[in-house]
């Protein structure tokens, strides 16, 4: 029988979140996750394969899902989407928690269980379960158990946000998926194909490309943020605190200056007003700066839009070509850092001004 539709838009399911003014005051539950153990199972996804399970009503739920993300490490966040049809919306909508599987190289066979429609997926498998009953299956690269953060409606899927509460994972190799296929490329083969992409690479105006690339990227979360009335510099103060935890006002303006923004007290008292920001009460460009409860969730809604963006995009590569691109990107940033060669600038300058009058190449 197919599930009933389910409507939401933004909806705050953990009982110790509280979003954008909501009458709940508790934090998220204070969880002791080290974070670079944390970061290092994270690792194990390349662009791979999940199946996410959860328990509602009774009756266990499991589907096989690639489009993980980590969000957050402090507090441990990570999310997932299931499309709006799926069959299994109804119960991880309603579900007050669920476990994500990064599944082995081995694991292809389970993968294909879980995605496939109709079939007794945990018949005859061998697994444990939570306190709350939801299935946990063995032998995967990494295992997160997760309290459901939020839920947010992202086109034809909806978007789940967890806290992790707690995690495991082995020194396996993941199985992969690209170009609609299983894949078992080694690393060594991986790296040749990469290097032969790079030999090939080819561009036309490269500055145009890379911002026009970056405003395309980041344009449902600027329209986000316009929506709740951020400013850019009201931002990126957020995305400093969401981070450090608490900043005074010249900690913020230190690591946002260099982008030629600036954030004043009387951003911060508007941001207070609206119970995103709380500061210290002498109200000092000293003072301590903290995020609320309603602030943190928007963060989160926002770093939640931003990854759900960068995953719709590299849809269009594959796995070889998005690692590239990451790779480029780097390489490209180091070679600007410390670059300000007048003469070199005033040269190009030269050279354009003499096309545009026509003058023999110089």
């Amino acid at each position: 029988m197919r599930a009933p539709p389910v409507r939401l838009a933004i909806k705050c399911v953990n009982r110790n979140v509280a979003y954008l003014g909501a009458p709940k005051e508790t934090n998220l539950a204070e969880v002791n996750i080290d974070p670079l153990a944390l970061r290092k199972a994270l690792g194990t996804f390349a662009t791979g394969v999940t199946i996410v399970t959860t328990s509602h009503q009774g009756e266990k739920f499991g589907v096989t899902a690639n489009s993980f993300s980590s969000v957050s490490l402090q507090p441990p966040l990570i999310l997932w989407s299931l499309a709006k049809s799926s069959a299994s919306l109804a119960a991880f909508a309603n579900a007050a928690g669920f476990a994500v599987h990064i599944l082995g190289q081995d694991q292809q066979d389970l993968s294909n269980r879980f995605a496939t429609k109709g079939l007794a997926k945990f018949a005859d498998l061998s697994f444990e379960t939570t306190e709350d009953n939801v299935p946990l299956l063995p032998d995967c690269a990494a295992r997160f158990e997760c309290r459901t953060a939020f839920q947010y409606e992202g086109g034809d899927h909806i978007i789940f946000v967890g806290e992790v509460v707690n995690f495991v994972h082995e020194d396996k190799e993941p199985l992969l998926f690209h170009a609609g296929r299983y894949a078992a490329t080694s690393r060594a083969e991986e790296d040749e194909k990469l290097d032969l992409l790079e030999e090939n690479l080819r561009s036309d105006d490269l500055t145009y490309l890379v911002a026009h690339a970056y405003f395309q990227l980041l344009n449902p979360v600027r329209t986000r943020a316009a929506r709740a009335g951020l400013a850019l510099a009201d931002h990126y103060a957020l995305s400093v605190l969401i981070v450090r935890g608490e900043c005074s006002l010249k900690e913020i303006n230190d690591l946002v200056n260099h982008l030629g923004l600036s954030v004043d007290l009387a951003s911060l008292g508007e941001m207070q007003s609206r119970g995103l920001v709380m500061m210290s009460e002498d109200g000092s460009k000293d003072g301590v700066i903290t995020l609320t409860d309603a602030g943190r969730a928007l963060m989160i809604e926002l770093i939640a839009t931003a990854k759900a963006r960068e995953a719709d995009a590299q849809l269009h590569f594959g796995e070889g070509e998005a690692r590239l691109l990451k790779k480029l990107l780097r390489r490209f940033a180091q070679g600007l850092e410390g670059l300000d060669d007048t003469t070199r600038i005033s040269r190009h300058m030269d050279l354009m001004m003499a096309a545009a009058r026509g003058d023999p190449e110089q």
